[in-house]
């Protein structure tokens, strides 16, 4: 009996192991990588890097002149006051154009502040969108992890199923020997029921973990999608003081809001800059043409020559009193800086909590899988000795069931454990090594 469940149980695995196309089949870092390229949260950090990178062109921008034209037509109908300080009906027309320069010669160091703000800002963007790759890659493996257990556990179930079976079918022998009573073979069917219903159970899940992956991964299953199991291994598990010290370097999360509260400073920094002068270089070049009715007046050529006109001068501005406008702003900026503060704390004490329960949790799976190894080795020897005493009739259906049970939930568990493990360790190292 012991032979045959463990061959059963190794066939099956071997069996669900094998995809259905193996063209089709995803490894765990194919899923990653997939994820990290299609994932639409991937894909709006990406986009919003773009746009901090925009930011900081415009900002630099500040610094360019601006340059226009212009150009007007006008017309005047009806009664009008004359240089005579009379009224008489007149019709006017007038034609301008010209263009205007004006180059930003001191902006109170707003320009040089806000580029600085910007690119500080935007090595935040860049940082989120590393974090929140990351965080999919860990969803990705939990969700990978999650759909081989669930596949291993359906041959698990399915090994129960075939045990109970055979063991329906020797029943069936018994009664006819005389050897058992029919109740013992009620409860064989009963027991083949329920290891069908949960064989079931245990198909449903396996199909759901694998639609949870391909709805993270967003891509459309059409019955073809399979993973390839993961290679046996045993990955060592880092300390948490090593974890720990590498994410204060590394982490992603981390990173970006230590620079969000460098931004925050700088953006205090900007908003002073409100108190500060400001000096621009403004010139121009205009010309015009008028004509009114009743009057000689010049050809059109001779107004737009004679009329030509440039100018040349210097803008000054000194804020005196902008109605707490800069003082508002400036505190604005404080608070903000203030909040940034705050979320550098909390982000801290978030990541310490999230690497310390992971690696409690890391722990825990290893020390569950080494007892839950030792539960099959005893749930087994505990079956086997109770199949010899049921078949000499010293012992009844309902502890033979109960056995049976418990080696196999000691299977499984020893199953889910493993799987706890790999995830948990896995987990720390990706902590550990991004």
């Amino acid at each position: 009996m012991e032979k045959y469940i463990l061959f059963f149980l190794l066939s099956s695995i071997f069996a669900l192991h094998t995809p259905l196309h193996a063209q089709r089949a995803w490894t765990l870092d194919s899923c990653i990588n997939y994820a990290l390229t299609h994932n639409v949260e991937v894909r709006q950090r990406i986009n919003a890097a773009r746009q901090g990178e925009l930011a900081v062109t415009e900002a630099k921008d500040r610094v360019l002149p601006n340059l226009s034209g212009y150009g007007s037509q006008n017309f005047s109908f009806g009664r009008g006051l004359t240089a005579d300080n009379t009224y008489a009906n007149r019709n006017t027309s007038s034609f301008s154009v010209g263009a205007q320069l004006s180059v930003p010669l001191f902006q109170g160091l707003r320009v040089v502040r806000s580029v600085k703000y910007a690119e500080t800002s935007l090595k935040a963007l860049i940082e989120q969108s590393e974090a929140i790759k990351d965080d999919v890659s860990i969803n990705v493996m939990a969700a990978f992890l999650q759909a081989l257990y669930s596949r291993e556990a359906l041959g698990v179930a399915r090994m129960s199923l075939d045990v109970s079976r055979d063991e329906l079918k020797r029943r069936e022998i018994l009664l006819e020997a005389g050897k058992i009573p029919e109740l013992d073979l009620f409860e064989a069917r009963a027991q083949v029921s329920r290891d069908e219903l949960t064989v079931v159970n245990a198909q449903n899940d396996s199909v759901m973990a694998l639609l949870d992956l391909t709805n993270l991964l967003d891509i459309e299953d059409d019955g073809s999608f399979d993973i390839i199991p993961l290679k046996e291994e045993t990955l060592p598990m880092p300390s948490l003081e090593e974890v720990w010290t590498n994410m204060q370097m590394a982490n992603h999360t981390l990173r970006a809001a230590v620079i969000r509260k460098q931004a925050a400073g700088e953006n205090v920094e900007v908003a002073k800059t409100g108190y500060i002068p400001t000096l621009s270089f403004n010139a121009g070049l205009g010309t015009n043409y008028y004509k009114t009715s009743g009057f000689q007046n010049e050809g059109f050529a001779s107004q737009m020559r004679h009329n030509f006109s440039k100018s040349l001068g210097f803008s000054l501005n000194i804020p005196i009193f902008d109605g707490f406008s800069t003082r508002n702003s400036i505190s604005r900026a404080r608070m903000e800086q203030l909040n940034s503060e705050l979320d550098l704390e909390n982000t801290r004490q978030q990541l310490y909590k999230t690497v310390s329960t992971a690696h409690a949790q890391a722990i825990a799976a290893a020390a569950k899988e080494k007892a839950s190894q030792s539960a099959v080795e005893n749930t087994k020897a505990a079956f086997d000795a109770m199949t010899v005493k049921y078949d000499n009739g010293r012992a009844n259906a309902t502890e033979y069931e109960k056995a049976k049970a418990d080696y196999i939930n000691a299977v499984a568990d020893r199953l889910q454990a493993s799987y706890e493990r790999q995830l948990r360790v896995r987990i720390l190292r990706h902590y550990n090594e991004n």
